[in-house]
């Protein structure tokens, strides 16, 4: 029995460490345009850079009240399957997210934004990047006009992107706004405040 155990204890080894490698070879990344065909085709200079998509984001829902969102190039900036996710307060306190396709929130979303005017702006920006995956935190603050002096809210975008090898993509925004008793962190303000 040991004999024929032997013979295989080998083999099984080769095998397993073959599997083991191709299971932590990561896949080249393939542009997804095909995979998100629903999308509309992204303008080039959104989604050419980091700054360009996470700027595009920001200017593609800010804007004065009355003037409609262009929610077809927001649509463009997201890979299939995207979710933007703030973290609200549930009942009974804590919190909790609530998960958003790119079309539930422009549903959900747009006509607020329209109505009230809204303009948000990146004000930091803290990123990492490993391959084709890049994370930033971007301090954001909101505002109803331009011109408003100061902001009605701030907070953290947690911005989850994706390099296909052509372009940027937005797999995930998870957002906490600033509340009284959870003040945004000295190191993501920006220099200076």
């Amino acid at each position: 029995m040991k004999r024929f155990l032997a013979m295989f204890a080998v083999p099984l080894g080769i095998a397993s460490f073959v599997v083991a490698r191709i299971a932590q070879t990561p896949a080249t990344p393939v542009p997804q345009q095909a995979a998100s065909q629903a999308s509309p085709a992204a303008r080039p200079a959104d989604v050419s850079s980091a700054d360009a998509i996470i700027g595009a984001l920001y200017d593609v829902i800010s804007g004065p009240a009355g003037q409609k969102r262009d929610w077809d190039r927001f649509r463009s900036l997201f890979v299939a399957g995207a979710r933007l996710i703030p973290a609200g307060a549930p009942r009974g306190g804590g919190a909790g997210p609530r998960v958003l396709s790119p079309d539930e929130y422009a549903t959900a979303s747009g006509p607020n934004l329209e109505k009230n005017g809204f303009f948000e702006k990146e004000v930091a920006r803290h990123s990492e990047r490993f391959g084709a995956v890049l994370h930033a935190f971007s301090t954001y603050e909101s505002r109803h006009t331009a011109q408003d002096p100061a902001p009605f809210a701030r907070g953290i975008n947690s911005i989850q992107l994706y390099w296909d090898g052509t372009r940027w993509w937005i797999v995930t925004v998870y957002w906490q706004a600033e509340r009284p008793d959870l003040p945004l962190p000295q190191e993501f303000l920006p220099a200076g405040k």
